[in-house]
């Protein structure tokens, strides 16, 4: 269960991070708790998977990276393996159920362009699936921040 102090936390840190020498002291005193706290907490809503993941978003193309959106088709009984198995993979990134004939779509960010191509061979030989890679042709920035 989350309390009033979670919510502010997770609704603070959408917004940004500050780029100091003590980012988490500044969060924290503008919270109204400490830093020792703030983190306790973060820690506690990530391994409650509350949160499934808190740090920075990168623009792997900005960096020489690769960066696609892929799909798959997965028969029903065979979803959890097949996710248990893209999700161990360094590169793969929100990977979620879907209602559709591709029913499994996930985020490929690799280090090398090149690289994407690999990361989809190793996905399609370790699973028995074709994966449908679908390349970044523009990107387009929609800001979201969940209110909690």
């Amino acid at each position: 269960m989350m309390d009033d102090l979670d919510r502010a936390i997770i609704n603070r840190l959408q917004g940004g991070f500050p780029v100091c020498d003590h980012p988490y002291a500044v969060v924290a005193e503008q919270l109204g708790t400490s830093e020792v706290d703030l983190l306790a907490r973060l820690e506690k809503l990530l391994k409650d998977r509350v949160l499934s993941r808190f740090g920075p978003m990168y623009h792997a193309e900005n960096l020489g990276g690769g960066l696609s959106l892929a799909a798959m088709k997965i028969p029903e009984a065979d979803f959890e393996r097949v996710a248990a198995i893209v999700n161990a993979m360094p590169e793969v990134a929100h990977n979620y159920a879907r209602d559709h004939s591709l029913n499994m779509w996930f985020v490929l960010a690799t280090e090398t362009p090149q690289m994407q191509g690999e990361a989809i061979a190793r996905i399609e030989r370790d699973t028995g699936y074709p994966v449908f890679n679908m390349p970044k042709i523009k990107e387009y920035f929609i800001g979201l921040n969940l209110q909690v």
